[in-house]
């Protein structure tokens, strides 16, 4: 093997890292020079290709080296592909294995040769040059290698022919652990979870990348649940837990709102005392922001030894999405104080700070400097809570007007943001108007037919609230069942409206529903039943109303969490009118903070009040 027969280096191509200078280049092939030792082949391939390897800035004088040698190794034609392989002009390493076919010397492609050859195609986009390479693999008979295998799965996954890993992975006879963690990475990565866990399953042995693939593939797939069950599993079978692990189960617990599991991983990093990377910081931030304990993220991040603008920004949008809207704005000034400059993300949670706490002026203030003073072209997004900040002061006319001067098509999320608007501060003809648009973007966005349905219903225009629901039958929209997640000593528990008897303690979160009921009633609880269905009688309304997948779970953490404790919970969908002011009042009548994250914000219920100053 080329690589082998090159392991003893001479002394002065030790002296070349990463740092050398071009200079101090110059003088050690010099020195080899002046020792009559740059004819030597072998050595002129070890100055080649550690120049190559060690200084990729200074690539080029080791092309020149290589083009002054007259009988170049296989190791240094291989090393520079290598390099090529992973620097931003991937094909370039064809050159030097057409230079390897070509050699005079009868130089033959050895399996290093197609491992970075394999690595290149993965690089390349289109992948037009994979298969080519894959024949050359069988012609040269480097087929059965294990470490080429596994290249061509990746390459394969990189270049999204996943039908063609699953062939390739089905046409090996035996695979190693080395090709079935390729496989398993592929597929997870591209999305076909379910064969990825099949091979997984059947792997004897199981590496850290394996699991760390499929925990990340659940992860990046919505199954959340799922990851924190394998990062369990994990655990029991003493694989050691590395960064990537860690950042892939606090997106999990990001996503799933499931705070007891990420306070197990901060204390894991803590304790086997892994270095808090920017990365990893970044993560926790957010972890600790989306569980609602704005508190620790912010801990975690004056903790940081480092701060890079995302890490910032995940603080910045933590505040803001908890609707620390003035605290936002004040971490801003200092991010600008401490010479960072503000990226695209960053705009997106200070005009959400501003629209948070209805700074109207401030908010446009920002979103004229992104352009003006950042040099940042605004995205939809920024467009988006441009007319939310409109829109939570009531300016309805000035929301629209800006909608109609962008530069860009309004996208759904503008419109549903004036549509909200519109239905908080019961404007009729503007709300059909953005229920209009969205619908004609969406044909069957259920969101833009309920809204429009509630902002009819309060306005108790019964006929048209039977026309949309009518027309949502035919269309054949449906509405989003809804799905509150609560954690209660790590297990992460789902709750779905009407569908409380499936669950363990039904019988007991029967009696919770009833005695919430009755106190709220002795409180001067009455039901919000104009957004139910008006055909129907009140005292069904007012039990499907009761039944709302928050509900449930509030009952079941009043049950569950011991007094004192907050109740955490996570929904699928936008709080109800009647939901909402059912939560401040428990958080009064029972004494019990209960933060909920719903599809557009968080909720922060405490002593009969919320956070988002009933607007959302």
């Amino acid at each position: 093997m080329s690589f082998l027969r090159c392991s003893v280096k001479h002394p002065s191509i030790v002296l070349i890292d990463a740092v050398t200078t071009l200079r101090e280049l110059k003088q050690i092939h010099a020195q080899l020079i002046y020792g009559c030792l740059a004819t030597d082949p072998h050595l002129c391939g070890q100055f080649i290709a550690a120049v190559a390897l060690r200084n990729p800035t200074n690539l080029e004088y080791s092309i020149r080296v290589l083009d002054q040698c007259k009988s170049p190794t296989l190791f240094a034609l291989n090393s520079l592909i290598r390099v090529h392989s992973k620097g931003p002009s991937p094909h370039s390493g064809f050159h030097f294995y057409r230079r390897i076919l070509s050699s005079s010397d009868n130089l033959r492609p050895d399996n290093y040769t197609f491992n970075f050859l394999v690595r290149t195609c993965a690089a390349l986009p289109g992948g037009g040059l994979g298969s080519s390479v894959h024949c050359a693999v069988i012609r040269h008979g480097f087929e059965q290698d294990p470490h080429i295998q596994s290249g061509l799965i990746f390459m394969y996954a990189e270049t999204g022919c996943l039908g063609s890993c699953h062939r390739l992975f089905s046409d090996i006879s035996c695979p190693d652990v080395v090709c079935q963690t390729a496989m398993v990475s592929a597929c997870a990565r591209c999305g076909d979870i379910e064969f990825a866990k099949q091979v997984f399953d059947q792997m004897s042995e199981r590496d850290p990348i394996a699991w760390n693939a499929m925990i990340s593939g659940y992860t990046q797939r919505g199954k959340s649940r799922d990851a924190l069950e394998l990062f369990h599993l994990m655990q029991l079978e003493g694989v050691r837990v590395n960064e990537v692990s860690i950042v892939s189960v606090l997106s999990a617990c990001s996503h799933l709102g499931a705070l007891d599991h990420g306070r197990w991983a901060h204390a894991y990093i803590e304790r086997n005392r892994l270095k808090i990377t920017l990365t990893l910081g970044t993560a926790l931030i957010d972890m600790y922001a989306k569980c609602g304990d704005t508190r620790k993220a912010i801990e975690v991040f004056w903790d940081m030894k480092e701060r890079n603008v995302y890490t910032w920004s995940s603080a910045l949008n933590g505040l803001a999405m908890n609707g620390a809207g003035e605290a936002c704005l004040e971490l801003f000034s200092l991010m600008k104080d401490d010479g960072i400059v503000p990226n695209e993300v960053t705009f997106v949670s200070v005009l959400r700070a501003c629209s948070v706490i209805g700074l109207v002026n401030e908010g446009i203030k920002h979103f004229e400097d992104m352009k003006k003073v950042y040099g940042i072209e605004p995205q939809l997004e920024h467009y988006g809570c441009m007319v939310d900040l409109y829109g939570r002061a009531g300016q309805l006319t000035e929301a629209l007007e800006f909608i109609n001067k962008m530069p860009i098509e309004p996208h759904t999320a503008a419109w549903g943001a004036l549509l909200n608007a519109c239905k908080i501060h019961k404007n009729m003809e503007i709300g059909k108007l953005a229920s209009r648009n969205i619908v004609e973007l969406e044909a069957k966005n259920h969101g833009a037919y309920v809204q429009l349905s509630n902002l009819y219903a309060v306005n108790k225009n019964w006929d048209s609230v039977g026309y949309v629901r009518e027309m949502m039958k035919s269309l054949g929209v449906r509405k989003l069942p809804g799905c509150s997640v609560l954690e209660v000593d790590g297990g992460v528990h789902e709750f779905f409206a009407g569908d409380h008897r499936t669950q363990p303690m039904s019988e007991e979160i029967k009696v919770m529903l009833d005695e919430i009921s009755s106190r709220l009633k002795l409180a001067g609880y009455v039901a919000n039943t104009e957004p139910v269905l008006f055909d129907i009688e009140d005292e069904e309304k007012e039990d499907t109303l009761s039944l709302h997948s928050e509900k449930i779970a509030i009952a079941f953490g009043l049950i569950s969490l011991r007094e004192g404790v907050p109740i955490r919970i996570v929904k699928n969908l936008r709080v109800c009118w009647d939901c909402h002011e059912v939560t401040k009042m428990i958080s009064r009548t029972f004494d019990r903070e209960i933060i909920v994250r719903d599809r557009n914000r968080f909720h922060h219920f405490k002593g009969g009040q919320c956070s988002c100053r009933d607007y959302w």
